[in-house]
């Protein structure tokens, strides 16, 4: 089967959507599939394109028995809100011209976020007379709303017309979480549209590792400490500011040490607040780490973090969680009760 995949993001990029995009698309070719990928110029979690793909308006590359078709896209390090409509609506132009150059596609499979790129999407299926798929990461635009990023009421009504073109124009919409499942049936969507399909994990590539001779305690003089860990993405939806602000609660706990792994303009503020609180002793700030070294510091950790704002409910679901059970690592989360991440936790058994 001739398969479309429509996904901003992409390899090279280590985290979030990205990862999952690639081994799915790769697992579909290693399969007999002919796979094509439309994305974007890789540049998160920097929000700056990388090296080697900066001042090109489209480029394709082959991987692994994928055609990546990258596009353009408007970017900026610390983006407001028009920076963020700006980036989706230069992915929504540039990346529908990277759609029509190559073969008729079969299927067309479209994750979302973002939003807005359900209009090339559903446009391409129309034009090819195939099905299209739309992936669920994130229910927008209710996680931009509750997280007050979106607060303008003319374009939530924009984004809510979006997001019903997308669900009307899909043949059928995979969800991540039960959660997702129960927003979709209130808005009114046929169940018969709805299939639930949790993110994986290559359990190949995370699982549990020793701790004795670890490299990433070894490395940031986590040796001989409990290690509280959170990695990930530093965003409004999460409030890691939290974590920071409770270490002053671990100072008669010199063997206690929580290790923030993050994007580096996000640990920025987290350092003010760390110097304001004065936890420097008890909180280490660390840079992303190459993907290559994912197994070994989620392996150094005695205790993996998950913490979501209390509005986050059933609008979002943590990556984190099915990563950190991988790696053996038990989950102390703080989230809503009633959220599809608390949800998520206390069925694994590993919270």
């Amino acid at each position: 089967m001739r398969i479309l995949i429509y996904s901003y993001n992409y390899h090279p990029e280590p985290i979030g959507i990205a990862p999952l995009m690639t081994e799915l698309a790769e697992g579909l070719a290693i399969k007999g599939h002919e796979v094509r990928v439309v994305t974007g110029m890789p540049n998160y979690p920097q929000r700056q394109i990388y090296e080697g793909y900066r001042g090109k308006l489209y480029c394709t590359e082959e991987r692994n028995g994928v055609t990546i078709q990258r596009s353009y896209i408007w970017v900026r390090p610390k983006p407001g809100f028009m920076d963020r409509i700006l980036l989706e609506g230069s992915f929504v132009l540039s990346s529908f011209l990277q759609a029509l150059n190559g073969w008729r596609p079969e299927i067309v499979l479209l994750t979302v976020p973002p939003l807005p790129a359900c209009v090339p999407a559903a446009l391409l299926a129309w034009f090819h007379n195939c099905p299209l798929v739309v992936n669920l990461q994130d229910i927008l635009p209710d996680a931009a709303v509750n997280t007050g990023l979106l607060r303008n009421k003319a374009l939530i009504r924009v984004f809510e017309s979006l997001e019903r073109f997308a669900y009307r124009q899909a043949t059928k919409i995979s969800v991540i979480a039960d959660g997702f499942t129960e927003n979709l049936l209130k808005k009114g969507v046929p169940s018969d549209k709805i299939t639930q399909i949790p993110n994986w994990v290559n359990t190949n590539f995370i699982r549990p590792l020793p701790k004795d001779n670890n490299a990433f305690r070894q490395a940031n003089q986590l040796e001989g400490k409990f290690v509280v860990l959170y990695a990930g993405n530093i965003a409004l939806t999460q409030g890691v500011e939290m974590v920071v602000q409770s270490a002053r609660y671990l100072r008669h706990l010199p063997d206690v040490a929580i290790a923030i792994v993050g994007e580096g303009r996000a640990l920025e503020s987290l350092k003010r607040l760390r110097k304001r609180w004065k936890v420097e002793d008890q909180v280490t700030l660390l840079p992303f780490q190459p993907r290559e070294q994912l197994p070994t510091m989620l392996s150094a950790a005695d205790i993996g973090l998950v913490v979501q704002k209390r509005n986050v409910i059933c609008i979002n679901m943590p990556s984190k969680i099915p990563v950190l059970l991988a790696s053996g690592c038990p989950i102390l989360a703080s989230v809503p009760q009633a959220g599809t991440a608390a949800k998520a936790v206390g069925q694994s058994g590993g919270g």
